[in-house]
């Protein structure tokens, strides 16, 4: 029998496969409520912000060939209304799945005051800290890609809850392992990348850009080399277990984010090809581990081979 039990956040999780923070919402868009996400190893919810956010100007998703480019933003009802009317309803149906809340802001004060109001709602089991997001012009991408900031915004959080905290970095940086070290200086329980990659696309009728925000995040398979390479990276030069994610599709690619340092993976715009993605690929994963002649998901973190 293959063991694809992982520990993560000191979180017991059945698998290493969870949804990318938005992928489905707060468990409440449709395609949440097609397969039990129980199947899954944990649950990360949507990014919630301290007021109300209505996102970007539409259109908000443009589907490439090869991947995804969106500027939806935080849209959120606040993280107020994010706990009692979308975690509450939730817990309640799910009591037992790890449940990851992603927590955003425009200021550092925004982002101590929900991850705080999370930390004291006892419905989450950990945070991940969006300072990543690179269709938010105020807060965001810009916390994420100054190693200073990111120190000290990660300090000040972790003094100020109990909970297990993720650091979600951007790759639009030029050395993403400083800004994973800084996050580690600054008590950071764990590291989530890859975050979208800043992308443009334009019609050659409008001459316009195709995002109602002109730049978007992009994601999706077309990103998958740079994310493994990133993953890669950062498992060299810090111990904090990792989550990775950027293009991740099947089982296979499962594997490869594992044996780049990742202990746990996130699936995201896969979804647009399949609702069921995360779930398939659960499925498949312990399929695949013992044609390798894997006994234990585990022995693959970080155990890739360099020439």
């Amino acid at each position: 029998m293959v063991n694809t039990r992982v520990n993560l956040l000191g979180l017991n999780l059945k698998n290493p496969i969870m949804p990318a923070s938005g992928t489905f919402g707060f468990g409440d868009v449709a395609a949440a409520q097609k397969f039990d996400l129980n199947n899954l190893g944990a649950m990360v919810i949507k990014t919630a912000t301290l007021e109300e956010s209505f996102g970007n100007p539409q259109p908000q998703i443009d589907i490439l060939q090869d991947g995804v480019l969106n500027s939806v933003g935080l849209t959120n009802p606040g993280v107020d209304k994010v706990i009692s009317d979308k975690l509450m309803p939730f817990r309640k149906k799910h009591p037992a799945l790890p449940i990851i809340a992603s927590v955003g802001g425009e200021r550092e004060e925004d982002y101590l005051e929900v991850a705080k109001k999370f930390d004291k709602s006892g419905l989450v089991n950990a945070l991940e800290v969006n300072v990543s997001c690179p269709n938010v012009d105020l807060g965001g991408m810009s916390f994420g890609i100054h190693p200073e900031i990111v120190e000290d915004l990660t300090r000040k959080i972790k003094e100020s809850v109990d909970l297990p905290v993720c650091v979600k970095l951007t790759p639009n940086v030029t050395d993403i392992t400083k800004i994973a070290q800084a996050a580690e200086r600054g008590g950071a329980d764990g590291l989530s990348l890859i975050n979208t990659v800043l992308g443009m696309d334009i019609d050659i009728k409008t001459y316009k850009p195709k995002l109602g925000h002109n730049l978007g995040g992009l994601s999706g398979k077309s990103i998958k080399p740079i994310a493994l390479r990133m993953v890669y990276q950062v498992h060299q030069v810090t111990s904090l277990p990792i989550i990775g994610m950027g293009g991740i599709e099947s089982a296979e690619d499962v594997v490869q984010f594992l044996l780049a340092g990742a202990s746990c993976v996130a699936v995201g715009s896969a979804h647009f090809k399949d609702e069921l993605a995360s779930f398939h690929i659960s499925q498949e994963l312990p399929i695949l581990l013992e044609k390798l002649g894997i006994e234990d998901v585990n022995e693959l973190i970080g155990q890739v081979k360099m020439n």
